[in-house]
């Protein structure tokens, strides 16, 4: 599975405005949620926060991985979100967040989710891939960038 198989555009957000991590969650459950379709943005809430529970998915260097299993999806959901102001998420680094990727993982997969997280990760913890993400004018620059379809 590819990082392109899960991310659309729509669902890239650049410099968005949050307060902190409880709003960044809440946000992120507002747009993975399909109308009509779906788990309710409050599932998705609960899922998340939950799975922050267990320990932040604050990777450092400015990037944060929310991530959780969602009953009722069907299918991964990616999204990325840019922030206009950085934000503190408890990082392992201790350092605010700017760049987040929130993944929802549904609970019947073939798809093991550990490497769908890893490969996210590999591609953001680039220092270069990062700095281009910061940089990038629009959503289908950042998704080129996170699917290393273009690099610029």
């Amino acid at each position: 599975m590819e990082i392109g198989d899960f991310l659309t555009p729509e669902r890239i957000v650049l410099d968005t405005k949050l307060r902190d991590k409880a709003h960044l969650i809440s946000e992120a459950a507002r747009l993975c949620h399909v109308p009509h379709a779906g788990p309710p943005p409050a599932a998705i809430e609960d899922a998340l926060l939950a799975r922050e529970r267990l320990g932040s998915t604050g990777l450092g260097a400015g990037f944060a991985l929310p991530h959780a299993r969602v009953e009722g999806l069907d299918d991964y959901v990616g999204l990325f979100l840019r922030l206009a102001k950085p934000i503190a998420f408890e990082a392992i680094d201790g350092q605010p967040v700017d760049l987040a990727f929130v993944l929802l993982i549904p609970f019947e997969t073939k798809t093991p989710h550990v490497a769908v997280l890893a490969a996210i990760a590999r591609r953001i913890r680039d220092a270069a891939v990062a700095a281009r993400l910061r940089a990038a004018k629009t959503p289908d620059a950042v998704r080129d960038l996170l699917t290393g379809t273009k690099t610029s």
